[in-house]
């Protein structure tokens, strides 16, 4: 369970490295290969990063550029950056001072195509996603026999076939040793599992049935991917490396994928292996048990852009003055994004659907002074400034110019207590007793307009 305040808010900076650029190859690794396996979401997020990396001056930025840009919340976010993270396209990086948090996201180039079908994980993974038929078809397209023509043969020269050294007075050795940048190679899954136990998988097959040779061609990595895909044990790992070994006792690779696949099949499942995340937002315990209306919208504006929040009360594109505001509110003054949706939505419905620049900063100015940082603080404080105008109102007083609206009838949903617990029983328990009132009397054949 994760707390989502704890690893990412708003405000947090970020800066993309991309270290060299990518090919259009890339982008149809990107888009066939790895787009069915992280979703729509997590591509789009990887795909502005990457536009916004090929800037040649490097910018910072703070989230609510990315939950404006994708128009998501900022749970959606977090999860489409672990989903790339995972899946070995993303690399983040934090750095903490004080209060403050900056990120460094740096991508990282898919896999090919051969490298992403020789991984036991991607490769069956990205078969459950998209069905037999559409995995063949991607396996033909990428093939090299889908990429030359039949029939012809390689004659390009060598480098020997050309060159031919000549010895001069100096050696290279002279300019001495130099750390250098090397190109950015995909590694595929970050994947780490050492709950896997090698020696009992070494201790049940022999020197003679499996040469230690033979075992030792095979990375570690390869056995302990096959394992978690299919869930195998050590027991189960011996078993699948019998029946891959060849018959000159070797085990190449591609037989034991085949056997790991051959085992599931008999002993565990004939449907392929699903994949599933783990990764789960904490839920407070309050709430794990009954979400209150009050409860919903406070997770709704606090995960919510504002640009987002007065497209929903608009119901329509918002004009740019409102949008701009609203960032200067997050940006300029460190406003968290909650506290800004409500600010918005209370102006916009006690000052007739308009959402005026002073009026607006006048609030926050004071809301800032009162040191209001969270969604439920604006919206006790925004009540409690309600309640003192209906005061007013009843007392025949004015209110201040500061908080005069032009129509006061219209006010937000959530500035009205919707958990009166005592009035719902009471209801509840009118209800129930009405109802066994009905029913008594249908069964006495007594019916509104006297016995049957």
């Amino acid at each position: 369970m994760t707390v989502l305040y704890k690893e990412l808010q708003p405000v947090d900076a970020y800066k993309i490295r991309l270290l060299h650029p990518f090919s259009d190859y890339d982008r149809q690794l990107l888009t066939l290969f790895y787009q069915p396996l992280i979703g729509p979401g997590a591509m789009s997020f990887f795909m502005t990063l990457w536009a916004d990396a090929e800037q040649e001056s490097r910018h910072e930025y703070n989230h609510y550029h990315l939950m404006n840009i994708l128009t998501m919340p900022l749970g959606t976010i977090f999860e489409a950056r672990i989903s790339l993270e995972a899946i070995g396209l993303l690399r983040t990086y934090r750095k903490k001072d004080n209060d403050e948090r900056a990120f460094v996201y740096e991508l990282l180039p898919p896999l090919d195509a051969k490298a992403f079908f020789a991984d036991p994980l991607l490769s069956t993974f990205l078969f459950s996603k998209i069905g037999e038929q559409s995995y063949r078809n991607l396996r033909t397209r990428f093939s090299l026999d889908a990429r030359y023509e039949k029939g012809f043969e390689d004659v390009s020269r060598t480098f020997l076939d050309v060159y031919t050294p000549i010895q001069q007075g100096y050696s290279i050795e002279n300019f001495g040793e130099m750390q250098f940048e090397g190109r950015n190679e995909p590694k595929g899954v970050p994947f780490l599992n050492s709950d896997f136990d090698f020696d009992l998988l070494r201790s049940g097959l022999s020197e003679q049935m499996v040469p230690k040779t033979a075992l030792s061609s095979v990375s570690k990595g390869t056995i302990v991917k096959l394992a978690f895909l299919y869930s195998l044990t050590s027991l189960d790992m011996q078993k699948v490396i019998m029946m891959a070994l060849d018959e000159d006792l070797k085990l190449p690779d591609e037989r034991l994928r085949k056997a790991a696949a051959e085992f599931y099949k008999m002993n565990v499942s004939k449907e392929a292996p699903i994949l599933h995340k783990v990764y789960v937002q904490e839920v407070p315990k309050k709430q794990a048990e009954l979400l209150t209306r009050d409860d919903e919208l406070v997770d709704y504006l606090e995960n919510t852009a504002p640009i987002e929040m007065l497209r929903d009360i608009n119901g329509k594109e918002p004009l740019s003055v409102d949008v701009q505001l609203a960032e200067r509110l997050v940006n300029t003054h460190d406003l968290p994004v909650g506290v800004v949706n409500v600010l918005l939505q209370y102006v916009h419905l006690r000052n007739d659907g308009k959402i005026t620049n002073k009026y607006v900063e006048r609030i926050a100015s004071h809301w800032m002074n009162k040191k209001v940082q969270t969604v439920r603080a604006a919206m006790e404080i925004s009540r409690k400034e309600h309640d003192q105008y209906i005061q007013w109102k009843n007392e025949g007083q004015k209110p201040t110019a500061k908080w005069k609206p032009t129509r006061e009838e219209k006010v937000p949903e959530w500035f009205y207590k919707k958990d009166d617990k005592q009035k719902e029983k009471s209801a509840k328990q009118a209800t129930d007793i009405s109802e066994e009132r009905r029913k008594l009397l249908e069964e006495l054949g007594v019916t509104g307009n006297g016995v049957k």
